[in-house]
């Protein structure tokens, strides 16, 4: 039986408060209890790489950018070794670009990545400081607009004619090439960012069908030739919502007519190695997971509020964090993990793990960087998630890390103090084994690690 456990804990007043309690012989637990049994090994957790979050870097000193990028990505901060970036522009870039915005370049003569040496590209390179093996994800917001209907980067659809298929196919082929020539490489591809956000940032809408068609007759069959090494995953999916309330009443979208649709199609699917869900996809990640349990299920990136950086909200983000996990996620991704204090490109304020005040250079560490850090910080990649049971249910999860230690994470939502035990600790399950018990302070995040 292990002698110690490590127990750290943050409120609104204490941040990352350490102490060590002793374990005990438990029979079980009404708040927590391990059953014994290991589901989905963990790739891990990261967050997006925007234009935004590194401009107001640099206006640090050297010591002070440095200390941001070591507390993001070394494995002594929050070690985020699974990332994201965009492909060209997304609502959190400095402006509008493409990477090539010529009228009917099917050919992609014009094609260039440039606009990425000033910002993203060096944006990943530091993080690869620290995570010179990381996994990093893509995603466009928006094709070309003379690839779409009408020509603009924001609303439109996709032209699904075979000719500017194929040259889209090949765009997204280019830019994951061009990357590996700058010794980044491209790990997953995700086909389109929010497939259903009709926006005034860069965006596009995809049927189900022309998804289906660009992914089984185009994207994939290159990508299998081309880039063996990048997986296509179907994301990211921020829907659909089987039953929304707008202005003008009730809308109806139907789960299985858009991802069932896609998935059904077995010559589409075998190019598909995975689902990336965010936002409004929390509520159909759990279908897809019972229905497609071979599929990895990812979570794309955290609902990001309205730029209060709040503790309300970052009790909010712990609940998703639980939730995707228990859903059959691999891994969760963090959206800005910096930002300045204005406002975005489109007009509106975001979360952030850092704020940077332009006026003072001053970092200051924000709500959810603790939520992430009570996770990424002790959760290792590879790591599997452990199946439980309590009352506690909805506020704790568990792990068993590679090294052999155990991490439970566990908030306590309500005003009051909570007593909170958790039984199974040393896998034997089934009232069986040993546990700890812990007073947890008002609305407060815990992380007990087990060695």
């Amino acid at each position: 039986m292990t002698e110690t456990i490590e127990w750290v804990s943050t409120t609104r007043q204490n941040r990352l408060a350490s102490r060590a309690i002793k374990p005990s012989a438990m029979v079980s637990s009404e708040d927590m209890e391990l059953t014994g049994r290991s589901l989905q090994r963990l790739r891990g957790f990261g967050g997006c790489f925007n234009e935004l979050g590194w401009l107001p870097l640099q206006e640090l000193e050297d010591k002070d950018l440095e200390g941001v990028i070591r507390d993001l990505f070394s494995p002594d901060g929050l070690n985020f070794t699974f990332n994201r970036t965009p492909v060209a522009a997304n609502d959190f870039a400095a402006s509008w670009y493409s990477y090539d915005e010529t009228e009917g370049d099917y050919g992609l003569k014009d094609f260039s990545v440039e606009h990425d040496e000033s910002t993203l590209i060096p944006y990943i390179r530091q993080a690869q400081r620290y995570q010179p093996g990381m996994t990093l994800f893509a995603s466009p917001w928006s094709p070309p607009t003379w690839m779409k209907n009408p020509k603009v980067y924001n609303f439109g659809r996709i032209v699904t004619s075979p000719e500017n298929l194929s040259a889209y196919a090949h765009y997204l082929l280019r830019y994951v090439q061009e990357y590996e020539r700058r010794g980044i490489r491209i790990n997953q591809l995700h086909v389109q960012n929010e497939v259903f956000a009709d926006q005034k940032f860069p965006s596009c809408l995809w049927s189900s069908d022309d998804l289906r068609l660009f992914i089984r007759d185009y994207l994939g069959p290159l990508f299998t030739r081309e880039a063996p090494g990048t997986d296509i995953f179907l994301g990211t999916l921020n829907g659909p919502e089987d039953m929304k309330f707008s202005a003008a009443g009730i809308e109806l979208n139907n789960y299985n007519r858009f991802v069932d649709n896609i998935l059904f199609d077995s010559q589409c699917r075998r190019y598909i190695k995975g689902i990336g869900y965010q936002w409004a996809g929390q509520h159909d990640i759990e279908r897809t997971h019972q229905c497609w349990p071979e599929m990895e299920l990812i979570q794309t990136e955290s609902e990001c509020g309205m730029g209060e950086n709040s503790w309300d909200y970052a009790e909010y983000v712990f609940s998703l964090v639980n939730r995707y996990f228990k859903a059959g996620a691999t891994a969760y991704t963090y959206w800005n993990m910096v930002l300045g204090e204005g406002v975005s490109t489109w007009g509106w304020r975001q979360n952030s793990l850092f704020t940077v005040d332009s006026g003072t250079r001053q970092v200051r560490r924000n709500p959810e960087y603790y939520v992430m850090r009570h996770f990424s910080h002790y959760v290792q990649p590879g790591a599997r998630l452990l199946e439980d049971r309590g009352h506690f249910g909805a506020m704790s999860v568990a792990f068993a890390n590679p090294d052999g230690s155990k991490v439970v994470v566990v908030q306590n939502a309500l005003e009051r103090s909570m007593p909170f035990s958790c039984a199974g600790i040393d896998g034997q399950g089934e009232g069986r084994g040993t546990g700890f018990k812990a007073e947890l302070e008002p609305r407060s995040f815990n992380t007990f690690v087990i060695r």
